[in-house]
């Protein structure tokens, strides 16, 4: 998206890039500083200096991330958008849009002839017209923002119409070609005007590894001392709500596709049937399908789910004892996840990436879609994750999950 939009409409990794490189410039001058003062004998100076320096950086980092967190209060100016192709990566485009008002745009229509098939919720997007109307619909309908999707239409054809549209001062957009390898740390570069889009290597530092697991450590064994109360009081409700255990175990897999027992507290009766979700899976890996009135992962199964159980998820406090699989070094805070061993009969060959790292309690996608993706989505996340991950991004998720469950919690109460 456009560079002044808001922080959530932008990569994740870059959100916090921004005041990492300015707190990192505050750091190093001053230190530079210091070093030229030190050596000339001045210590109290140096010590001032120094002072100065961690002051600076401080002041960086809290306005930066203050900017963040502010910066999506501040809608931009609407837009008014339509689609150049109405197949199914135009329609995903379509989805996300429209998941997403925070973005300022408004999406007009499709521009394209009708497609074979429809996405359930992007069925009321209308099809404007085809696309050698292209330019007078822009004209028609005021339209600022033009998003090239794939289409039938021959690229040179496309190619002529967007230098058209440009000429009337209206913005383009193109999805590009195998944009599902792309991840969102893919830079753009150029050889004498010919832009190339860059994948980045994708390799882990051992340092940054070791790192995350201190983290993880560090962070479970804090939740778990924080969390005991709701541990004691699902302990006391479960079982008497429903006969069975309090925790739900289930195997999963994690990194590099190795099985562990999952730990969830029980929020289902004992007798349920997995078929359902099985269904669900297979179904949304064919043509997309979204999640209806429940949640990703956690279909709404009626009277299978109990009422203590329902709330639990709602606030996502089922999820607790995975803190146990972190301590454990099943499990990261941050990561992918944990999918069942069926889900992978429906991967394409890329979704396995996402085995490169340990799964994680929250992810990419629960953080920036919740319970609005599908099954599918939710998978292309992971894999995005999987290629750019960072300790940067990994604190950045962390972050923003709170406010992700509060947002949840409040649209499904």
């Amino acid at each position: 998206m456009r560079n002044d939009l808001p922080a959530a409409a932008r990569s994740e990794p870059e959100q916090v890039r921004d005041w990492a490189r300015a707190a990192s410039i505050a750091v190093i001058g001053a230190g530079l500083i210091v070093v030229v003062v030190w050596e000339a004998g001045t210590a109290d100076a140096a010590h001032s200096l120094l002072g100065m320096g961690i002051a600076t950086l401080a002041l960086v980092a809290v306005g930066r991330a203050a900017g963040l967190r502010l910066g999506p209060t501040r809608r931009p100016l609407p837009e008014n958008v339509v689609i150049l192709g109405a197949g199914d990566v135009g329609q995903l485009v379509a989805r996300k849009l429209l998941r997403h008002p925070e973005y300022g745009i408004t999406l007009l229509g499709f521009v394209d002839s009708a497609p074979k098939r429809w996405r359930s919720d992007v069925r009321d997007v209308p099809v404007l017209g085809p696309f050698e109307d292209l330019v007078s619909i822009v004209r028609a309908f005021a339209v600022n923002r033009v998003i090239v999707a794939f289409s039938q239409v021959r690229d040179d054809e496309v190619l002529g119409r967007a230098r058209a549209l440009l000429d009337l001062n209206v913005r383009v957009d193109i999805v590009p070609r195998m944009f599902e390898v792309m991840g969102p740390q893919s830079g753009l570069s150029d050889v004498e005007g010919i832009p190339l889009v860059g994948i980045m290597p994708r390799t882990r530092s051992a340092v940054c590894a070791r790192l995350k697991r201190v983290i993880d450590v560090l962070g479970a064994s804090i939740g778990l001392v924080i969390a005991a109360p709701v541990f004691v009081w699902a302990a006391w409700r479960i079982p008497r709500e429903t006969p069975g255990p309090v925790l739900f175990r289930q195997t999963r897999l994690g990194e590099g596709m190795d099985e562990f027992t999952m730990l969830k507290f029980r929020t289902m009766r004992t007798d349920t049937d997995p078929a359902p979700h099985r269904a669900y899976v297979q179904q949304s890996m064919k043509d997309g399908t979204t999640v209806g009135a429940g949640e990703l992962y956690k279909l709404d199964r009626g009277d299978d789910v109990t009422p203590t159980g329902r709330w639990l998820r709602r606030t996502s406090l089922d999820e607790l004892p995975q803190l146990i699989n972190v301590l454990r070094g099943t499990m990261s805070l941050v990561g992918p996840r944990p999918c069942l061993r069926y889900e992978t009969d429906h991967f394409a060959a890329h979704h396995f990436e996402r085995f490169r790292v340990p799964a994680g309690i929250t992810g990419l996608w629960q953080v920036t879609a919740r319970g609005h993706a599908s099954f599918a989505e939710a998978l292309e996340m992971d894999v995005a994750y999987a290629r750019d991950w960072s300790l940067l991004l990994d604190l950045s998720l962390l972050m923003r999950t709170p406010a992700a469950v509060l947002r949840q919690r409040r649209g499904t109460v």
